[in-house]
């Protein structure tokens, strides 16, 4: 189970920077997870600011 990034992302690329498989890049108006090279360690969603990065 992948995390999915919310609308509440405010682009700060601390999520980026803290994924181990650089499954996380920046979109067009927020950062976006590869599904398929998540593996669902949680290590975004510990360090977003404002809880934007979501279990699916």
């Amino acid at each position: 189970m992948a995390y999915k990034i919310s609308e509440e992302c405010i682009s700060c690329g601390a999520c980026a920077a803290e994924c181990p498989v650089s499954a996380i890049s920046e979109g067009s108006d927020k950062y976006e997870i590869d599904a398929d090279t998540c593996i669902d360690c949680g290590n975004c969603a510990e360090v977003c600011p404002v809880q934007a990065p979501q279990a699916d």
